[in-house]
This record gives structure tokens, sequence and C-alpha cells, in this order.
């Protein structure tokens, strides 16, 4: 294989390179610090943020914060969620603001029209202009995550993701994407994106690192300045809402894509050094663009959550570097601070937070941090400073002067959503991403030719789109909810028929007629967050099917292009090995014409686009995180190159699992990766996913604590009142696995738990399933044998789920432990296993559920 000389060197390479303040201090050589997390503020760069607001401006600022009465001010500091809150909760609170979370939409639609988005707007709107007498009128700003392009709107311009973004090396490119984004977002009525996300990702295995550009903190720092002035249009003192623009908000501070084992909201054991000049970078040009916010991340570093971190938040990022716009936390993250809840927590507002994002916990967030600042918990000066800040903001938007969302320039104007310009500029964001990283000859393709497209992903707009698409996951979508979309085979289609060919679309490869060439379409489902958190760099082996189409084409004597839809680089040895071209095309978005753009030749034989896109990051040679390099950082092929000649790639992955996440759910108190521990009523309503300890839940019916169990807090205890609707404990992901295998032979769920205090009702264990009956719930009629105060191994066979009628090929949730009385219970460790030899237990477990008679039994011989 030919490897082409690098643009860009190594991270290390480029830290010590920048011309950056922050990389002034070259000979720290300290090593990591300790728990205490203590920082050296002066050690970081002290910038000027720009002058966006004029003395008359701040003259206003002023006089709204002496006119304010306490409770007003409060009610700016808190953000809530659509799906929570009401625009009378916004008049009588007097809340500064309201987001849309990726399930939220107007009326619990999240895939409402865009005229609803922008009527609710106008309703919140109205709710905060409506004040009482003495009272300044302060209107509300509205944020949104449009993260690849307006994404929660139906019709929208979607982008690729940041990761392809960063293989297109183009700031001209990224500013303009800024602007159109901006633009859709004054559609309907929003003010305000939390984008862009300037995480330096350096573990792929992590489920966000798709929204980081690059994991190099060159790369990310060029695009930054370009995106926020895209969205907010240059610093000026001339209002943001007066142009096409939006305010921007730079996530996550700092360092979440430098967490141990690439766990999502985990924590980065990395020296005050390496947070500088590598997560730090990024917020230089962010912070001299002027961008109106900065929300910290749920992560922590060296052991303390950032959300409540003083010596970052307060004393370098907003003294030391001046940043003058607010700070927001994000969904609930303060509740993750040591010694915060969901409903309180002064030390976020005292570490320096302006506004907490609660969504469903804002009423009892407003009450307590309006009795801190009574009490004086929270000084005032430190919730004028906050609102200050907030106020400066909306200030700076205009927004006191903007009048209602739907009286607005741009608002209300659909046709700009998805407007042919803004596809156009997407389309050539996707053709300019897309990188080569095998070609043997068979690429440029004839487009005259007959084309055979097949794999799982050929014609699915959500699959291509990733996370953040019209919901949180993306999941639970079809071709229909992208109107003006284009997905892959629609777009190769186009243009082989255009140019008088024919294209056949076989998922499976099974074509009606020999095709002259097969592209062959497959790679990552959509995910976001934690959902996505996975333990090995491989694809999960039921993705990996179309490879099996591959081999089977090959051996039939028809070329072969492999088209990779992914959020990260991942050990697909074997697939390149068979193909005879092999293109990653990341997560492309709303136009998946950009990709036939780059495949076929034009009249000429010749092909009109070359390749120009260059890995984001380091390419795995096998699936374990750390391993060898295949591909190196900045790698990519171009038509230019030729034919390249192929040497066959060892194909073993390095690691002992197979991609699946493994057997085992949840361990030592905590869920794996991919996997969530999740409280709620027994019919999922009001779940309460739990992160950190203690934690509480439908309404205070639950409670959520750490105990010990061989290792230190190595399991989560439950205390459970009676209540309406019941309780359950559940481990579940977005992400249904396919477990009938498994059904098939004697493999077992096992749950480690102890029974705490007597119950007061009947316990039943069952599993859930996507989309799918998943039968009826075993009942454990013999749980009360059970003593308080031992701990023991629950055995259910996975074939007593299926006896039940459930589907074991789409399970969401293994466990799920549900009762509508009270209930005391601990719970370590929940897997698949069987009896001795298994890797779970050397013995068999203390109790099976039979699957005829649904009672608990001693083990049977055999």
């Amino acid at each position: 294989m030919l490897v082409r000389t690098l643009r860009y060197a190594t991270v290390s390479a480029l830290a010590a390179t920048l011309t950056l303040p922050a990389l002034a201090s070259q000979h720290d050589d300290r090593p990591p610090a300790k728990a205490s997390a203590m920082v050296h503020p002066e050690e970081w760069p002290e910038l000027a943020f720009p002058q966006v607001i004029s003395p008359s401006g701040e003259a206003h600022v002023q006089a709204l914060l002496a006119q304010m009465s306490v409770e007003q001010k409060v009610g700016q500091t808190i953000q809530a969620d659509i799906g929570s809150v009401t625009p009378d909760d916004v008049r009588k609170f007097h809340l500064g603001s309201v987001l849309n979370g990726g399930n939220s939409g107007p009326g619990g639609n999240d895939l409402a029209a865009a005229r609803d988005w922008l009527a609710l707007a106008d309703a919140f709107y109205a709710a905060s202009m409506d004040h009482a007498p003495g009272e300044p009128a302060i209107p509300i700003i509205w944020g949104t995550d449009a993260v690849h392009g307006h994404s929660n709107i139906v019709g929208a311009t979607l982008f690729p993701h940041n990761v392809g973004l960063g293989a297109a090396r183009d700031p001209d490119l990224i500013e303009r994407i800024g602007q159109i984004t901006a633009i859709e977002i004054r559609v309907t009525g929003q003010e305000w994106t939390f984008a862009p996300t300037i995480t330096v990702p350096q573990d792929y295995r992590w489920g966000r690192a798709y929204e980081g550009y690059s994991s190099d903190p060159a790369l990310v720092t060029s695009y930054v300045g370009r995106m926020i002035r895209g969205l907010q249009g240059p610093p000026s003192i001339t209002p943001i809402l007066a142009g096409p623009h939006v305010a921007a908000s730079t996530k996550h501070f700092l360092a979440d894509g430098a967490t141990e084992g690439g766990k999502d909201q985990g924590d980065a054991i990395i020296s005050e050094r390496e947070l500088r000049i590598v997560h730090g970078a990024p917020y230089i040009p962010a912070i001299e663009s002027g961008v109106a916010t900065i929300m910290t991340s749920f992560s922590s570093w060296q052991g303390v959550k950032i959300a409540g971190n003083k010596g970052l938040v307060t004393d370098i990022l907003k003294d030391r570097m001046k940043f003058g716009g607010f700070v927001v936390t994000d969904w609930n993250a303060h509740g993750q601070v040591a010694g915060c809840s969901n409903a309180s927590c002064p030390i976020a507002a005292n570490a320096g937070i302006d506004m907490f994002m609660a969504p469903d916990s804002w009423r009892a967030l407003y009450a307590s941090t309006l009795a801190q600042v009574k009490d004086g918990t929270i000084p005032m000066a430190r919730l004028d400073d906050a609102v200050a800040r907030i106020l400066r903001v909306k200030q700076r938007l205009g927004l006191f002067e903007a009048g209602k969302p739907s009286a607005r320039a741009y608002s209300g104007r659909y046709d700009l959503l998805g407007a042919p310009e803004h596809r156009a500029v997407a389309r050539e964001a996707v053709r300019k991403s897309l990188v080569l990283l095998k070609n043997t000859g068979a690429l440029p393709l004839e487009p005259q030719s007959h084309i055979l497209v097949a794999g799982d992903g050929a014609d699915d707009i959500a699959r291509q789109s990733g996370g953040w698409t019209l919901s949180w996951q993306g999941t639970g979508l079809n071709n229909g909810n992208f109107p003006g979309a284009t997905s892959l085979w629609h777009g190769i289609e186009q243009q082989v028929t255009a140019a008088g060919g024919s294209a056949e679309l076989a998922s499976e490869g099974d074509y009606k007629q020999r095709p002259d060439a097969a592209i062959v379409i497959f790679g990552e489902t959509p995910y976001a967050e934690f959902q996505g958190d996975i333990p090995s760099l491989q694809l999960r082996p039921e993705l990996r099917r179309p490879f099996a189409t591959m081999r089977k084409l090959k051996a039939a004597g028809i070329p072969v292009v492999a088209v990779m839809i992914t959020g990260r680089p991942l050990y697909i040895n074997d697939a390149l090995n068979e193909a005879d071209a092999f293109v990653t095309a990341w997560l492309p978005g709303s136009e998946g014409a950009g990709v036939a753009d780059m495949l076929f030749a034009g009249k000429d034989g010749r092909a009109p686009f070359d390749f120009r896109g260059r890995l984001p990051t380091a390419w795995p040679a096998t699936a374990k995180h750390g391993g060898p390099t295949l591909f190196p950082f900045g790698y990519g092929l171009t038509y230019a190159d030729g034919p390249q000649r192929w040497k066959a790639l060892l194909q073993d992955s390095g690691v002992t699992d197979d991609g699946s996440g493994g057997s085992v759910y949840f361990d030592k108190g905590a869920a794996t990766a991919s996997w969530s521990l999740t409280v709620s009523k027994i019919d999922g309503s009001d779940p309460l996913r739990v992160t950190t300890v203690p934690a509480t839940g439908l309404s205070g019916r639950v409670i959520v604590t750490a105990t010990d169990h061989g290792v230190q807090e190595g399991a989560r205890k439950f205390a459970i009142a009676d209540g309406t609707g019941g309780a359950a404990i559940e481990i579940n992901t977005h992400h249904a696995v396919d477990l009938s295998r498994e059904t098939n032979g004697d493999v077992m769920l096992l749950a480690t738990l102890r029974l705490d205090t007597p119950l007061s009702a009947s316990v039943s264990v069952s599993i859930r399933c996507d989309g799918s009956d998943c039968g009826r719930p075993l009942r454990l009629s013999e749980f009360t044998e059970l003593a308080p105060g031992r701990w023991r191994v629950l055995g259910v066979p996975l074939k007593c789920f299926a006896a039940t009628g459930a589907d074991m090929t789409r399970i969401t949730a293994p466990f799920h432990l549900a009762t509508n009385g009270s209930l005391g219970i601990s719970l370590s460790r929940v897997a698949l296993g069987s009896g001795a030899g298994s890797g779970y237990r050397r013995k068999m477990p203390d109790r099976i559920v039979d699957p005829l008679f649904h009672s608990m039994s001693r083990p049977r011989g055999r």
C-alpha cells in the first residue's frame, strides 16, 4: 500500500509546534494532578474577549439587574425542557431558558411540523414577557441541539457529522455550514444552538467521538472560529439577530474526549499540561471569536466533575481566559457533582455555573436554589454575576427588541428548510469528507453499466445521518421522515440512470441481472452519547453480515466497492481484504448523492471529482484501543494516485470479545459500555438513568445508594416505596441485541442480588424488546423464601422468556425487575452465563426460575 505524505503531524508533534499561548509552558513536567484536581491558572493563556455589547447595552443589563427580585433572578438561571414545562410555568417562575431535548417536541411530538415549533416559540416568548407591575420583562432564550444542521426538524438540511467534516480539511466550508444552520434555526424561532462540539477525542470507543472534528488539537482549533463566525457572525456590538445568525455554545468544557476507557461521562485522568495543550487549545479561538455560551461536560478531571470544578470554570475559563458569555451545564449534569442531586446543587453555582440545564428537575432546583440564595449558601454576588452574564447574552442577541419569534427575519420561511442551495453545500461537504482507503483499480465506476447496490445500509437515511437526528439516538425513523433527502442508494440510482446505465438494489446481493460491478454499503447504526460506548473498536456481529455478501460477489467475479457508514474508525480488515475499493463515508447526512458523485466517471471516462478527504484520526489495525495503526492520521488516496497494490491484511482483531458488547450488562454497581441502569414505573414511564449515587427517582419513591459487594461500593442499593404505577429496576440499551443463539442453548440471565427488606408485594422479572412482543413477566412467587441480608445469584434461563412469547432477536432490556409494593434490594451484577465454567461463577446459581412453573427452585441435577 502507498502511504501518502501526511499534511498534518501527529498530536504530540502538533502540540509542540502550535503557536498558541496555551503552549507557553512546554517545560511543565509535573506528573498528573492528584484527586484534588488543583489548577494553575497562571500557566493558561490570558485572552481578551471581544467587545460585543455597547455601553448603553451594559447600562441596560445593570438597570434590569437592579429591578429584578431574587425570585426572578433565580428563574433566569434555570433552563427547562419543553417536554416538562409549559408557557404558564415560564411565566410563574420567570425561567430564563428552555431547550428541546433529543426526544422532545411540540405537544410531545418530536416529528412535529416546523410551524408547530415556531408557534411554541411564540408561546414561550409571550409567557416570558407577561410580567407583574414593577417587574422587568425579560425574553426567554431557546436552546436546541442543531449539531449537524437544524437536525431536530423534519425537512431540514443534514450535514455530515463533525468527524466527516474533520476529514474534509476545509475551514471555509465549515463557516458556510454554520451560516446555513443558523438560517434554518431561525426559520422555526430558536435563537441558540448547543454547537459546535470542540472536543478532541482520544479514544474512539467513546460514543460521542463522531461529534469531534478530529483527535488532533490543531485541526480542531482551525475549525472552531470559523464555525462560530458562521453561526453568530463576526464579533460585533450589532445584535446577533439583526443578521441571519444565532448564539453558539462550544462544548463540552473540558476534556470530555479524554476519559478513561472511552467512557461517556467518565474521568479524564491526565496532567494539567495535557488538559491545557490538547483539550484547552480549541477554546482559544472560541473565546477570541466571542462565543456566546460554553457548556460544561458531564465528565470529570482527576475525579472532580467539571460542573463543580471552580478552578476550571471560574479561575481559568472566566478569570484567566476572560470568557465573557455565560456557562451552562449539560442535561442534569449538576446532579452528578459530589454532594449534589438533580434537585439541589449550590456547589455548581458557586463553582461558576451560570445556568442549570435542569430539563425535568427544574421545579425542585428552582426552589432549592432560591432557598440557598436567601440563606447565603449561594452568595447574592454570585447570583448577580450569573444573571448579568445571561442578560448580556440576551442583550447581545437583541432579544429585548426582536419581538416574538414569528415576527423576526427568516421566521416562517419554511422554503429555507432544506433549500436547494443549502442541500448543495451539504452535498459538497459529503464529497469532500469521503476518504478513499483502498483502490486497486475498481474506481471510478462506469455509470453506463449495470450496478448492483447491496448491504443493509444502502437505502436508510436515518442510518447515514446517525445520532442527534430528529430524535436523540436517531433511531425509530424511516425514509419518509426525511422529505427532500436522498439515500445513498437513490443517489447512485439517479447518477447511473442519468448516464444511461441501470441500477439494482438487493440487500443480500441476490441480483436478478448480473452486475458489472457491485457497491456494498454497510456500517454502524445510529447512536448518541453513552449508548454509543463500545468495548472494542469493531462492528457488532450482525453488522458484519454484508462481508459475506462481498465474498459471495467476489467469488462470482464481480468487482466490489465497499462504502462504510461510520462515526469512527474501526477494525474491518476482512472487509478491506474482500473489497476492490474501500470508501469511508462517515455519517454523511441527508445528501447521499454526494457519495455517488465520487464513485463514477463522467462522460469523458474521468472522474469529475477527486477524493480529497484525509483521516481525522488514525485507523486501527486491530480492535484494541491503543493497538497498532493500519492507516495513519492524514491518510487518504486520490484518483491521481492511480491503482494501488494491496497486500492482504491479517484478520486478527486482537481482542477476545466479538464486538457484541459482551455478555456482562452490569458489574460492580455500574452499567457496562452501551448499557444503562434505570429506575422507572413498571410501564417504563418517568425513567431515571442512574449514573451517580445517591440518586432519587419517581418523585422521591426510589432512592439509589452505593453499597459494598466484592469491592467497595461494588453494588447499588434500591429503597423503593409504594406508589401508583409501581417501580422497576432495568438494565437497557438503545441498540437491540439478538439473543436468539443464546436462547437455543442453556444460557441463563444471572443476577447477583441481595434482598434487604421483607417484601410487601410480589416481584416479577421480565425482558423488554424493541418494537415487538416481549411476552409476559415471570412472577417470582417464592421470592419471599429469600432471607434478607444474604447475597444470592438468581438464574433465569433465556428459554424461560422465549416460552412466554418474547422476541429474543430484538432485546433492549435483558433485565427488568418490577414490583407494585415496597422493596429493598441491592444489585451487583447482571450477565449471561450458565453453570460451572461459564466464566461468571464457579458454581450454579442459588435460585433458578423454572420456565414451566415460573417459580423459584433449587438447581436440578443433570
